[in-house]
């Protein structure tokens, strides 16, 4: 019965992340909700500020300290092993919920763009970013990412064997396409406000930090193999030739 509940609370969890990167991509893009990041202030100035820099905050805080190796060595004493990546993605994704529910609005127009053209090359810019996301869960095993084969074996009782070394696709002229999307979808807004601006900043300087933790982690797990990946790789421009990855037989995918 454990093992039937692992499952369903797995599944579970990938449905919450699903609608939470669908809202999302409302949310960011203003687009047919109520309240978006966009909208009109309604508290003063600094109160908003504050509201919102806690917000990000905390979801640095929780996406950061449970993806740490000592927090999962931690975690699963408390709960299964096989719910653990199920269990991290809910949390992110109840991070993100509270996030949206509770964002203040702050007014002010950083920028506007009002070409038509150049609108639609915005927007264009900001669907590639979500369209690059998605893409890039694929090429590292999306599924897996979120926890899904983790529980579905264990509801088969056979072993999970973790993904192993890989440069897939894009992979092999940057190390961190994920991350590019993620700065698209941030930046990528024919009309920025002031609120919109506190977001893409913090969220931006929270990757650059985030990258390093991550590769340090890279480093621990993979060593030598990740370590010259990352020399030859650049971390977030793309490199003119691909990176030729039969060199190391073990993925930075693999990436908390």
């Amino acid at each position: 019965m454990k093992r039937i509940i692992a499952f369903i609370y797995g599944t579970a969890c990938y449905l919450v992340f699903l609608a939470t990167f669908l809202y999302g991509v409302a949310f960011i893009g203003n687009i047919g909700l109520s309240k978006t990041i966009d909208g009109t202030a309604t508290v003063p100035f600094g109160q908003a500020l504050l509201i919102n820099a806690l917000l990000l905050g905390l979801f640095a805080v929780q996406h950061s300290v449970m993806a740490r190796p000592a927090f999962k060595r931690w975690w699963t004493r408390l709960i299964p092993k096989p719910v653990e990546r199920s269990t991290y993605v809910l949390f992110s994704s109840l991070a993100l919920l509270l996030l949206f529910h509770t964002w203040q609005p702050m007014g002010g127009t950083v920028w506007e763009l009002n070409n038509p053209i150049m609108r639609g090359a915005i927007y264009g810019l900001y669907a590639g970013g979500w369209l690059l996301i998605l893409v890039t869960t694929f090429l590292i095993n999306h599924f897996d990412l979120f926890g899904m084969p983790q529980v579905w074996l264990y509801l088969k009782s056979l072993p999970y064997t973790p993904l192993k070394f890989a440069t897939p696709g894009l992979y092999r002229y940057v190390r961190h396409p994920l991350y590019i999307g993620w700065l698209l979808t941030f930046w990528a807004a024919p009309a920025m406000t002031t609120a919109h601006l506190v977001f893409a900043l913090v969220t931006t300087a929270y990757i650059l930090i985030a990258i390093r933790w991550e590769e340090r982690d890279l480093i621990d797990t993979h060593g030598d193999s990740y370590s010259r990946y990352r020399k030859e790789v650049p971390m977030l421009i793309p490199a003119v030739s691909p990176y030729a990855p039969a060199q190391f037989p073990t993925s930075p995918a693999r990436v908390a």
